[in-house]
């Protein structure tokens, strides 16, 4: 494996269409990310913060990429067990709150549920703290990333 990924995304404030930022209370949060070859994401601050509620926010995103990151890394190690898994749904939170005096993430919970076809049900549990220990997001973090996964078999 290469000893660097680079990644590149382009961030557009697509606010700007409905006036600058005259004042605080004014101003569009509306804003487009894009990575090239795939479509874009609209996006805005979270309503706590004047945003657009129909948007995704990047507190939503970050919670996304530890979820997705987890679950990719967790059927990875299912497959190269031989841990059939036939389904997998996350419901992910993350909570935010002042901290040292700044607003900041202290803690996102994943809390995967999983169906295997076939293998040990108890060693598709455990292999949820492997798949924590090789997601490249969670050990990018500086707040805990935790799990409470259950996993149950088909039928």
């Amino acid at each position: 494996m290469a000893r660097e990924h680079h990644f590149a995304a382009s961030v557009v404030w697509t606010g700007a269409a409905q006036g600058p930022t005259s004042n605080n209370e004014a101003y569009s949060r509306a804003f487009r990310a894009e990575v090239e070859g795939k479509p874009p994401i609209e996006g805005s601050a979270d309503p706590a913060f004047r945003g657009d509620p129909s948007r995704y926010n990047p507190e939503d995103l970050l919670v996304v990429s530890l979820s997705a990151c987890h679950m990719l890394s967790y059927l990875y190690l299912c497959a190269s067990a031989g841990i059939e898994v036939v389904a997998y749904e996350d419901r992910a939170t993350g909570t935010m709150a002042l901290k040292d005096r700044k607003m900041r993430f202290v803690d996102v919970l994943l809390a995967p549920r999983v169906t295997i076809a076939s293998g040990d049900r108890e060693k598709a549990l455990a292999l949820h703290e492997q798949a924590h220990e090789a997601c490249f997001i969670a050990s990018s973090v500086n707040f805990p990333v935790r799990h409470e996964a259950v996993v149950e078999h088909q039928g």
